[in-house]
């Protein structure tokens, strides 16, 4: 009697293939994560336990970055090919700007509140390579892809999608962050080109976007509602502009005692001449935003992971208006800094339980489906 032996499937081959359509926009879960505690953690509130919370909540989107992380090491790993291919899809290559943005949002987290559980020193080192990380993953997503869309994607006209923000956002984001790490420089030279390539990350986030909004809403005005999967991209405009709004008043605190007195009161002064026009369009399009996702609901629009974009941006404009209230000293800035925190933590609890949900069951990891109109 011959015995056939059937080949066995091993536990890191079924782990390799759960992986194969975990895209790049998975790292949206994990800015939308740390933004809920690295907002929270400057709230101009004194809620007993919020700090706690906040903290707990960077714990989380710690844990999910190291996830993250392992589980897109597999997929490159094991299916090039699929890498490959979001590499080459206008549709998925922008997302690659997440990562830089996850990693870069987790180090502050780190050392805004993580250091209450794990230490100063282990909070600083462990920032200081996320930042580094970061920033050099943000500036090659800000030039790779823009060169794929270039060379490589072939994009019709009225295609334009805000998701073409996220690469050349990046550097906004290590712009806004970069500040933290000054009062651990030694004085001088070094707190000032570090707080100086700050701000030439600023403009270069800056002038990009402003070279991608006109196209962005050209392309609704001509062409109509976004489908109703990809609505609630459109929340993704928030970013470069609460997160340059965030930048604009960090680099206002760490001016003083970095730069000589005319740079410093020059700093001061662009936080909020800057700042507040800018917050102004914010709400302008966090309006238009939310009525166009309104729409899109009653359209039939269910949840996928563009949800996410409901976070991480709206926590930038949470930040802004933060650092307003302290330049201008005004209480309505301290009230809509709250009101867009609730804001968000609402939308987060809404993304975060549907994603949960759409990984044990297996919906979110399956292959995509037509974008539906």
């Amino acid at each position: 009697m011959v015995t056939v032996a059937h080949p066995t499937t091993t536990a890191p081959a079924i782990r390799a293939a759960a992986v194969r359509h975990l895209g790049p926009n998975w790292y949206a879960a994990v800015m939308g994560t740390a933004i809920v505690a690295n907002a929270g953690a400057t709230l101009p509130l004194r809620v007993p336990g919020l700090r706690t919370a906040c903290t707990a909540v960077w714990a989380l989107s710690f844990a999910a970055l190291l996830a993250l992380l392992t589980a897109r090491s597999l997929h490159w790993t094991h299916h090039r090919d699929q890498a490959r291919a979001h590499l080459l899809d206008p549709a998925a290559a922008p997302f690659y700007g997440c990562l830089s943005m996850a990693l870069l949002a987790v180090g502050g987290g780190t050392l805004l509140v993580g250091q209450d559980w794990i230490g100063p020193g282990a909070a600083l080192a462990i920032d200081t390579v996320l930042f580094v990380a970061g920033t050099l993953t943000g500036l090659a997503a800000a030039v790779a892809v823009p060169y794929l869309m270039v060379v490589r994607h072939r994009i019709e006209p009225g295609q334009a999608s805000p998701v073409w923000l996220l690469p050349v956002v990046a550097p906004m984001v290590s712009a806004a962050l970069g500040p933290l790490l000054l009062p651990h420089l030694p004085p001088g030279a070094w707190q000032q080109t570090l707080l100086l390539a700050c701000y030439a990350m600023f403009g270069m986030s800056l002038l990009a976007t402003l070279v991608m909004l006109p196209l962005i809403f050209a392309r609704l005005v001509t062409t109509g509602p976004l489908p109703l999967a990809l609505t609630p991209a459109l929340f993704l405009v928030l970013g470069p502009l609460g997160q340059s709004t965030t930048a604009a008043n960090k680099f206002a605190d760490a001016a003083d005692g970095t730069l000589p007195a005319p740079y410093t009161h020059g700093f001061e002064a662009f936080a909020v001449l800057y700042g507040v026009p800018v917050t102004g369009f914010a709400l302008l399009w966090l309006a238009l935003a939310a009525a166009l996702v309104a729409r899109a609901r009653r359209g039939g629009m269910r949840f996928s992971m563009t949800w996410w974009a409901f976070t991480f941006p709206v926590g930038t404009c949470v930040t802004g208006a933060e650092g307003l209230a302290t330049h201008t000293g005004l209480p309505v800035f301290d009230v809509l800094a709250v009101a867009l925190y609730g804001v968000l933590v609402a939308a987060w609890a809404v993304a975060a339980l549907h994603t949960v949900r759409g990984v044990l069951n297996g919906s979110l990891l399956a292959p995509p489906a037509p974008v539906r109109a």
